[in-house]
């Protein structure tokens, strides 16, 4: 028999098995360099934590189960935050305190500015008797979010009805009367159905085509969506009550596949309106996280962009001692190329963290054509 008829299987054999090697080589590689190039996106992603972290604290007895998830409104280049604190008794009230710089607390008052029960603010609120029973807390108003609309101050809160009654509130107060601080704060308005559970509804900063936009739901059943509805007054509870639909997340590999709520009110850019959201990877679900959306100037419920991770993950101690694994932000300000965010950690402290608005701008464009399978492995620990 010929020789070369004799070597030559062996021959293929050995280059078929080299070429096999080459080929998981060459995937191996381009793997790693994928992971790595994912990696470099979400760490770019990310808000970076102020220094002074956490910038507040309890220090009352109003406030001795914690302050945090605080609201954020611009006037006259200061910051006046209302934050959310839970007392010794278990009631869940708004404090308030102001900064320059976003860093530092230049003020802070010693008694609540909002509530329901237990300060002289409350005898505007007397009627609503029934939000003295809650779950979280044991009663009060929750999670405040703040708009500026023309001379007036909105802000939305959650605030209980009943055991099974979770509502969206809305009261106002004059941009004069929070400058002299004089809080006259108008009777709440409920813009959320009775008998049913709602939370993180917020406004708009500016009315569209002439009516205020409610941001209502995540869940409208699909990626491309989420659900806003128009309110010619919020003076008075809407004749028709807003249907806030709930839909669970149709594709689990997504690192949003819980999704909660809106955070801050939307902020507006030239790219469109920016709304921080929480949410939660079914992998990871004891965490709250936050990630970042694009919508469209004029018709807000379609959703242009996403970033591809979150932007803010449950890492630092401080969001971790208390209530572990919370980041839960309710204000954020625009200050040039500077978004600020300020958030709750661990249900405990108010903190605040900072990015390069048009960083994170670039970094939302067309997030959905991302490998999502190699980007899961990416932010297996994100």
């Amino acid at each position: 028999m010929d020789p070369i008829l004799i070597v030559l299987p062996a021959l293929l054999a050995a280059l078929i098995t080299t070429g096999l090697f080459l080929f998981g080589l060459w995937q191996i590689v381009r793997t790693f360099a994928l992971r790595e190039k994912l990696e470099r996106l979400l760490r770019s992603l990310g808000l970076t934590r102020e220094q002074q972290n956490p910038i507040m604290r309890g220090m009352h007895a109003w406030e001795a189960g914690g302050v945090f998830n605080p609201a954020a409104v611009e006037v006259k280049g200061k910051t006046h935050l209302f934050y959310r604190a839970v007392g010794s008794d278990g009631v869940s009230r708004l404090g308030y305190a102001k900064t320059k710089d976003g860093k530092q607390i230049d003020e802070r008052l010693p008694f609540p500015v909002f509530s329901f029960a237990g300060s002289p603010d409350a005898k505007a609120f007397a009627l609503h008797s029934g939000l003295f029973a809650s779950g979280g807390s044991f009663a009060g108003v929750e999670d405040p979010r703040a708009v500026r609309i023309g001379d007036r101050i909105y802000l939305t809160f959650n605030a209980f009805a009943d055991w099974g009654s979770l509502r969206v509130g809305v009261s106002s107060v004059g941009v004069d009367e929070l400058e002299s601080k004089r809080w006259k704060w108008t009777p709440p308005t409920f813009i959320s159905p009775k008998g049913e559970v709602h939370k993180s509804w917020v406004l708009f900063p500016e009315k569209i085509n002439g009516q205020f936009a409610v941001l209502h739901s995540l869940h409208s059943g699909s990626r491309d969506r989420v659900v806003v509805d128009y309110l010619e007054t919020l003076d008075e509870e809407p004749a028709t009550p807003i249907q806030s639909p709930y839909y669970p997340s149709a594709d689990p590999t997504y690192w949003d596949s819980m999704l909660r709520g809106a955070g801050p009110p939307p902020l507006k850019t030239s790219k469109g309106w920016l709304v921080l959201y929480h949410a939660n990877d079914v992998r990871d679900a004891h965490r709250y996280k936050l990630g970042a959306m694009l919508l469209d100037l004029t018709d807000p419920s379609k959703v242009l962009a996403r970033s591809p991770g979150p932007v803010l993950a449950p890492d630092a101690w401080y969001e971790n001692d208390g209530k572990p694994g919370i980041v839960y932000a309710c204000g954020a300000t625009l200050s040039g190329d500077t978004l600020r965010v300020y958030y709750g950690g661990a249900d405990a402290v108010v903190c605040t963290a900072t990015t390069s608005l048009a960083n994170l701008l670039g970094k939302l464009s067309a997030p959905e054509k991302l490998p999502q399978q190699e980007l899961r492995n990416a932010l297996a620990f994100a």
